[in-house]
């Protein structure tokens, strides 16, 4: 899933690229997994505060749970 389609302010999506991207920038699966749940803290702050839809939170935790496991599958492919 791509998070390009989901609405939400600049501000959200500016931190929520950075976080994907320290996913994709993790050397090990510890690392990639750390940073998954750094950017999950990220969508439940954004979730306890209501600032997108129900449908956009859903969206992103997938998103930030499929980029662990793409990560993930890319660390063990190397090994």
């Amino acid at each position: 899933m791509n998070h390009d389609t989901i609405m939400m302010p600049a501000a959200v999506r500016q931190e929520l690229d950075i976080l994907l991207a320290s996913i994709r920038r993790a050397t090990s699966n510890d690392e990639a997994e750390r940073a998954g749940l750094r950017a999950e803290g990220f969508v439940l702050g954004v979730e306890r505060l209501k600032a997108l839809q129900p449908a956009s939170i859903e969206a992103l935790y997938l998103v930030v749970e499929q980029s662990v496991e793409l990560r993930v599958g890319e660390l063990a492919a190397r090994a």
